[in-house]
């Protein structure tokens, strides 16, 4: 070893224990709870091993970032108190940090995007913060924050590329060892990596045999990406589901930590989140918020990829609160999770008894759903919903008895397009002969005014050929427009759509819209 590498190994050693003794004496129990472990029985037995979750929903802000909010404020100067705390934030912070500032008697200010639901904003200010709304996106409100810090003299509290955060957050790992000192695999939720960085360096130093795993949105997925690169990096979008865990960069300090002491990172998809949010709720009772479930989403893919048995595995239940508009959307996407239902797009005869013909090609497996209009053409295409048991493997099976019965079928399960619209729009198809339309998906800020901006800036110079919104409860909402856009009028039009500021993506080659809608 060389000079070199051995100060390195002792700088390593040194950091090792400096965050071990502070999460241990973490001042944070005047105010945090110590939650529950809880062995979920049903799902042990499923899984063939003993699955438990650590329930940070029982903190008094139903999110564990309590703990890293009160060990920051708990260790901040005097000086650093006097003109109060500020933060930027749509949920878990703000309520945390507005909670502990109360507690030791400290002003905390959280900048809120004003697309913010009411009940986030309510509770920072039953938590006693004052709330100020800036912007419509977590950036802008980002900004402002850090602007009022500067003109206020406030002291900025980042939620969580901090040390002392860090160290709140590791509070967790700790805790469960004490519950579960055996535990083979831990799975923990990634947005910037707060709560994986405290809890893999406390784990690996006091167990360093248990496996820690952190586990990612698919389609938030910062840590990944930084990991591929070598550091942290900017993701060019994020997705909205998981709102807990859209963060575009993960934070430096926390990505040192993680990158030395993560064994592994898995990342899930909407619908594994929401299969998880109802095994939660079946056990517990408890609804779980989309980044709540992200741990057990990922450990159920552990499960069903490792064929290891008989292991002690420890999910992180990290909040719970759950807008409750966004049930609906979360009911309708859990079975697709579950794999118990395949979506389907299948040509059939335009003749009669065609519906009675596949409907026994199908068996006896229950139909959820089946979309349908007469279009006056030769052979027509159904949108259909079949019910499954649970497994891959069943639904190939499906595929390939309706293939021997000669049906043309498109599977769309993992379509997100198809399942998040192209499903609610059967019914008719565009006009051949406009042979111009284009396909975009949007997301829209859920605010007065957004819908009347997009159609002033696009509806009044392009012709608007399909359109489709639902509001699922989110900040944001997603949108499924169509344009008339000709060869001369290309450069003119993206020219508007970019002006827009609104995230987009081209869907005219998606196949449920060619099967369906062109």
């Amino acid at each position: 070893m060389t000079e070199t590498q051995s100060q390195e190994l002792l700088t390593q050693q040194a950091e090792q224990l400096s965050y071990l003794r502070r999460i241990l004496l973490a001042p944070i129990y005047d105010t945090v709870v110590e939650t529950d472990l809880t062995h979920l029985t049903k799902l042990s037995s499923r899984l063939n091993n003993q699955i438990y979750l650590k329930r940070e929903d029982q903190q008094p802000v139903h999110s564990f970032k309590l703990r890293g909010a009160c060990n920051k404020l708990a260790n901040l100067s005097e000086a650093e108190c006097i003109h109060g705390v500020i933060a930027a934030s749509a949920g878990n912070h703000a309520q945390g940090l507005a909670l502990a500032a109360n507690k030791l008697g400290i002003k905390a200010t959280i900048v809120m995007p004003k697309t913010t639901p009411d009940i986030k904003v309510d509770n920072v200010k039953r938590f006693g913060g004052e709330v100020r709304l800036v912007g419509n996106s977590f950036n802008e409100a980002q900004a402002a924050s850090v602007e009022y810090a500067q003109a206020e003299n406030k002291t900025l509290i980042h939620p969580f590329d901090d040390e002392d955060v860090i160290v709140g957050q590791g509070t967790v790992a700790k805790e469960l060892l004490q519950q579960q000192p055996n535990a083979d695999v831990i799975f923990v939720p990634v947005g910037g990596g707060g709560l994986l960085a405290g809890m893999a360096v406390y784990l690996k130093q006091l167990s360093p045999k248990t496996k820690v795993i952190g586990v990612e949105a698919e389609d938030s997925a910062c840590l990944k990406a930084a990991l591929a690169a070598g550091k942290p990096v900017d993701l060019p979008q994020v997705g909205l589901f998981a709102d807990g865990v859209a963060v575009k960069r993960i934070g430096e300090h926390t990505f040192g930590l993680i990158e030395r002491y993560c064994d592994e990172v898995i990342t899930v998809t909407t619908d594994e989140i929401c299969a998880s949010i109802k095994d939660i709720f079946e056990q517990t009772r408890v609804i779980a918020e989309p980044a709540g479930a992200l741990s057990l989403a990922g450990l159920q893919k552990y499960c069903a990829t490792s064929n290891k048995a008989e292991q002690s595995l420890v999910a992180i239940l990290s909040g719970a609160n759950m807008n409750f508009h966004s049930l609906r959307y979360v009911s309708e996407r859990c079975e697709l999770g579950e794999k118990r239902e395949a979506v389907l797009a299948v040509t059939i005869p335009e003749e009669k008894g065609s519906f009675k013909r596949f409907c026994q090609a199908i068996g006896n497996r229950a139909i959820t759903e089946f979309n349908y209009r007469y279009v006056g053409e030769p052979s027509a295409n159904v949108f259909v919903g079949v019910r499954l048991g649970g497994s891959i493997e069943e639904r190939n099976q499906l595929l390939s008895e309706l293939s021997n019965a000669n049906y043309q079928v498109n599977d769309f399960t993992d379509n997100e397009l198809a399942k998040l619209h192209v499903r609610y729009m059967i019914g008719g198809k565009h006009n051949s002969e406009n042979k111009n339309e284009r396909l975009f998906s949007f997301e829209f800020p859920e605010h007065p005014g957004a819908l009347e901006k997009f159609l002033a800036a696009m509806g009044e110079i392009f012709n608007i050929t399909l359109f489709h919104y639902r509001n699922h409860g989110a900040a944001f909402g997603q949108v499924l427009a169509g344009f008339e856009v000709s060869s001369a009028k290309e450069s003119e039009f993206f020219q508007h759509l970019n002006a827009l500021g609104y995230q987009f993506e081209e869907a005219t080659d998606n196949l449920a819209y060619q099967t369906f809608l062109n």
